[in-house]
Order: structure tokens, then sequence, then C-alpha cells
């Protein structure tokens, strides 16, 4: 007769012995569902915004390899003059000769630099000052830096741009990439401001002060790394305006007459009587690739949207 020496298994230990493997399988399926999308996941969930990425990324794409692409050096007048399009010259040539699909092309670098640096520059000191004022709410230093943004948002824009590029000695794009990114960032510190008043008195900013952190390192490490949208959203916004003025001052003779972009190709389309002569693709086809471009940042700022506020995520 032999004797079963197996052990009795204590009460709960089955359940434990089949229970522990489906308990982490759980853990490792809540963590996973729990994880947060990454920021371009959010933005590329915007059906606007991938339109406007793709877009944005052409664009790019065509400023980068314009001496590839283009089909003649933008500033040669050696061809026929108002001649229609053809294999040499796709949308045919200017009164001066000039192909203007080469000037299309090459156009994009301006636009596309312009509203890189000047949004760039734009951003910076807008959240500078915001954070800066909104941070020493009630202090003398605020109410400095508030006189000075109230100063620059009464103080219209468009006139003050048009006045400092005409009577500036020196033309070219950094002139206008400087006089658009210091009239432009009034508003956006507004804002950024009134982010930084209602986020100062949170749980981590006041565990940051009791720890003995200074003011620039919580002000920059603490409380900036929780207004990333707002930044992203407001250097958009102010790029899509940046190239919007730039294309504005060429338009009106006021660009770098060196360089060419589509505004220099309005004003010089309207200077020769472009419409008068049926040049219909030399003033139509630079506004509309300028109008597209804007379109498609205006896009993306809608994916940006959806970083700071989750809500929108349901309507994506």
């Amino acid at each position: 007769m032999t004797t079963d020496t197996t052990p009795t298994p204590t009460p709960g230990e089955d359940f434990m012995a089949e229970g522990a493997p489906r308990q982490e399988l759980a853990v490792e399926q809540v963590s996973e569902t729990a994880r947060p999308d990454q920021w371009w996941q959010v933005i590329w969930s915007s059906k606007k915004a991938r339109v406007g990425v793709v877009i944005l990324a052409v664009y790019v794409i065509v400023a980068i390899f314009a001496p590839l692409i283009a089909p003649q050096d933008p500033l040669d007048s050696s061809f026929t003059p108002l001649d229609g399009p053809s294999s040499t010259n796709w949308l045919g040539t200017t009164t001066s000769g000039q192909d203007i699909a080469s000037q299309l092309i090459y156009g994009s670098r301006i636009s596309l630099m312009v509203g890189l640096f000047a949004g760039l520059i734009s951003t910076v000191i807008a959240t500078v000052i915001g954070l800066i004022s909104g941070y020493a709410e009630g202090t003398i230093l605020d109410d400095l830096l508030s006189f000075v943004t109230n100063v620059a948002l009464v103080i219209p824009a468009l006139p003050l741009i048009i006045t400092l590029v005409a009577y500036s000695e020196v033309r070219g794009i950094w002139l206008i990439v400087g006089v658009i990114s210091i009239t432009s960032w009034a508003g956006a510190a507004r804002a950024k401001r009134a982010q930084i008043i209602s986020l100062r008195n949170r749980d981590f900013v006041t565990a940051a002060k009791f720890s003995g952190e200074g003011t620039w390192r919580i002000v920059f490490r603490e409380i900036m790394p929780n207004m990333t949208s707002l930044v992203a959203a407001s250097f958009v916004g102010a790029a899509t305006g940046a190239i919007g003025a730039e294309a504005g001052l060429a338009a009106l003779g006021l660009g770098d007459s060196q360089s060419v972009s589509w505004g220099t190709m309005l004003y010089q389309s309207n200077a020769q009587g472009a419409i008068a002569q049926g040049l219909w693709l030399w003033v139509f086809v630079p506004g509309l690739v300028l109008a597209i471009l804007m379109t498609a940042m205006t896009f993306i700022n809608f994916g940006v949207d959806l970083l700071s506020n989750p809500h929108l995520r349901e309507d994506a």
C-alpha cells in the first residue's frame, strides 16, 4: 500500500498560484492602457493637423531642395519676356524674362525662414516676459512689465512695421524678421502671464519653494514645462503671422529687392501690369501657395490645441 506524500495545499494556495500570473497580466494591461499618448500622437490624431503637417512637409522639402527642383535660376532674365508655359518655363516668364516657376520655388525659402526665426524670437520674448510678470504678480517688476506689454498692445502693429522698414537705411530679410519679432509678442505675453498666475499656487510650486529652489529655477524648470502646449501654439501662431506680414511688406515694395519671395513676386507683377497683360499665373500662383501655407499652419494649430485641451480630442 503506497502512501500519497503530495503535500496538501493550504487554503488559498491554489488561488494564489493560479491568480498570480493573472494579476501580473492585469497590471501590465492596466499600465499599457493608462500610458498617455505622446505629443506627436496627439497632434496626429487630428485630421486637420495631419493635413497641415503633410502640406508643411512638402513646402519644407521644396525649400530645401529648391536648387534641384527649380528648372532655372530665378534671377536669370535671358528668357523671352511674356512667354507662356513651356517645358523650359513651367509657368511662363515675367516681363523681364525671368522664370516664374523658379521664383515661386525659391520664394518658399524666404517665407519659411521668416516664419521660423520671427516666430521663434517673438515666442521667446513673450514667454520670458509673460512668465516673469505672472510669477511676480503685484510687485514693481510686474507693474513695469505689464506697462510695457500694454503699450505694445495698443500701438498699431502694421503702421509701426511699415514705418520702421520704410525709414530704415538697410533693407534685408533680417530687418523684416527683427521688426516683426519686436511688434508681435505682446498678445502672447499677456496670455502666458494669465496662465502662470493660475499655476504658481499649485502644490508642486509650493513644494519647490519649501525645498529652497530659486525663483528662476521654479519659473523655468517647474512651471514652464506645464505650459509647453501654450508655448507651442504661440509659436505656430506667431510663425503664421510672420509669413503673412513678410508677404504683405514685400507686396507693398518694402521687401528685400535682392531676394526672391512670394511678396516680391506680387509687387513686381502689380508694378509691371501683369493683369493688364494677361499674366494671370504671375499674380494668382504666388497668392495661392501663400494662402495654402498659412492654411496648413492654421490646421497644425488645431492639433497643438489638443495638447492643452483634452476635451477637444473627442472631436478631433
